[in-house]
């Protein structure tokens, strides 16, 4: 049985993926004039996105360039977002925490 504090960051992990998911669709449906930018609930929705993965993306964009106009980052937060996940139930299983 996991421990309920793990279970809460993986379940915060795995919501955090969704938002990113999201982040990176809305950016396409921007990119290719799909939703229009000057609507409020876009201009919102896209606030919102951008304030919570702007500080996780930044830092690794300054360490991964683009490259050719792919923003690579966001497949690296979701390496990142495995890579705790597993770390927290290894730990969790393993230690009895």
């Amino acid at each position: 049985m996991l421990n309920p504090i793990a279970a809460l960051l993986i379940e915060i992990l795995e919501i955090y993926k969704w938002i990113v998911i999201a982040a990176v669709i809305v950016s396409w449906l921007v990119a290719f004039n799909v939703i229009n930018t000057y609507n409020n609930f876009v201009r919102t929705l896209l606030r919102i996105l951008t304030a919570l993965t702007e500080p996780v993306f930044a830092p690794i964009r300054r360490i991964l360039p683009a490259m050719g106009g792919l923003d690579l980052s966001p497949i690296v937060v979701f390496l990142l977002i495995w890579f705790l996940q597993y770390t927290i139930t290894y730990v969790s299983f393993r230690y009895g925490l």
